[in-house]
């Protein structure tokens, strides 16, 4: 990472008076496997490293960006965003982060490990995968995929107001999907490990996840259409708060694209619901110690007991807001900094997913969902979306049910949270699941 905030360094050196310059640079490190009847069905080993360069003067922006470290083509790079800044509409907002009194946090996110991990084995756990799954249940008729996936990730950020910072993040992750047939009935399933490193990862649990879903499923019909209580199993709230979490930040309240503007301080959720947004927080998959302007991450409370507390800000749309950055400025190196949630989750609870369940007489479990995100309107809040999951009966679960779409609004759901579980876990995405009991939601079936 020296080399890569040397390199930043150089071409902040060169700013020229009345400039302000920023440089972003990334190494990027992929793997991924996948395994169909026994055999290595496709493996794809990428590196990927640029540099990002912003060239501020006059509330103008020019930017540029390449695919390389070579010195020379990153000269021109600045160059060329210099260029840049003659077409730039000038805005008075338009200037660099300044660095704040937070420092980054320490993070143990980056294993050696991984990074030593030889090719061979990461096939190795792809086809363990695969056939711990085939072997799972006799009526599995075949497994659709096995996948080991990595990634190793360095960064570093350089500005001439004084922002220097580098960040290190591995990340790797099985997942299985099977496929189940009974009686001419054939049902999917999947089942995933997440991990910093591939010691962490647990072959036989998503492999027996994957089993589990899929013949559960087998049999499954239309639940009767109406209005249901229903029960979010992790899998499916995380997707919903991620969506939650994107109509939370200042460029989408700012655009007019938030459900959620010009609503702090009101009542937006159940007061068992508290959203929070901490990159800091190590179990997350998406962890990382600075964002993408060089900042430190922090948390974030969103929503404290369902009161709308916070939206997130990169430096830009905080200034636009009057407000400090929140240290959530999105980007890679070949783009301008957006800004976004990194790590959503919300509270847990004290009971457990059983314990739940045993309260509700009649109502859904929803294990899985489809077209969540093209179904969800950010700015109404109307959401459509196909589901399957397990009917609910006198504190039990029932028949497996499939073919049924749930509706309602983002708002009235957050609202109508009755129950949060203790069984948070962190996914290979940007949010965290957790049990979600909501007191009603439109059910269309049968």
């Amino acid at each position: 990472m020296s080399d890569l905030l040397s390199l930043c360094d150089r071409l902040v050196a060169q700013a020229q008076p009345g400039e302000q310059v920023e440089v972003v640079a990334v190494h990027e490190r992929e793997t991924e496997v996948r395994a169909y009847e026994g055999q290595v069905e496709s493996l794809t080993a990428a590196e990927s490293q640029g540099v990002g360069v912003r060239v501020i003067r006059d509330g103008r922006q020019g930017f540029a960006s390449a695919g390389t470290l070579d010195l020379a083509i990153l000269d021109e790079t600045l160059a060329e965003a210099r260029e840049n800044l003659a077409f730039a509409t000038p805005d008075e907002f338009c200037a660099l982060a300044t660095p704040d009194a937070l420092d980054p946090a320490v993070l143990d996110i980056y294993r050696q490990e991984l990074v030593d991990f030889p090719v061979e084995s990461k096939v190795a756990l792809a086809l363990e995968l695969e056939r711990r799954t085939r072997q799972g249940d006799p009526r599995i008729i075949g497994v659709e995929s096995a996948d080991y996936s990595d990634s190793v990730t360095q960064t570093a950020v350089a500005t001439t107001t004084g922002i220097r910072t580098t960040a290190a993040e591995t990340g790797c992750f099985l997942s299985a999907y099977s496929l189940a047939e009974e009686n001419g009935d054939t049902q999917a399933g999947f089942g995933f490990s997440v991990g910093r490193q591939p010691s962490d990862l647990e072959v036989s649990q998503a492999a027996t996840d994957a089993v589990e879903r899929s013949t559960r499923m087998l049999g499954a019909v239309k639940p009767p259409s109406g209005r249901m209580m229903v029960v979010l199993d992790p899998w499916v709230s995380a997707q919903f708060l991620g969506i939650v979490g994107g109509t939370l930040s200042g460029e989408a309240v700012q655009k007019g694209r938030s459900l959620f503007a010009e609503r702090l301080g009101d009542q937006v959720a159940a007061a068992s619901l508290t959203l929070i947004d901490d990159p800091t927080n190590p179990a997350a998959f998406t962890a990382t110690a600075t964002d993408g302007e060089g900042l430190a991450t922090r948390r974030n409370v969103l929503m404290q007991d369902g009161r709308l507390e916070k939206f997130v800000h990169n430096s830009y749309t905080a200034r636009r807001a009057g407000t400090a950055s929140t240290g959530s400025a999105v980007r890679g190196y070949s783009s301008t900094p957006g800004v976004g949630v990194q790590a959503v989750s919300v509270q847990p609870g004290q009971l457990s997913p059983d314990a739940l369940i045993a309260g509700i007489t009649d109502g859904l479990l929803v294990q899985g969902v489809s077209g969540l995100h093209s179904g969800v309107n950010p700015v109404s809040g109307d959401f459509s979306t196909g589901a399957e999951g397990l009917r609910i009966r006198n504190g039990e679960l029932a028949e497996p049910v499939r073919e049924f779409t749930i509706a309602s609004t983002l708002q009235k759901m957050l609202l109508e949270v009755t129950a949060v579980g203790d069984d948070l876990v962190w996914l290979p995405m940007k949010a965290a699941g957790v049990t979600l009991v909501i007191a009603e939601l439109t059910v269309s079936g049968a």
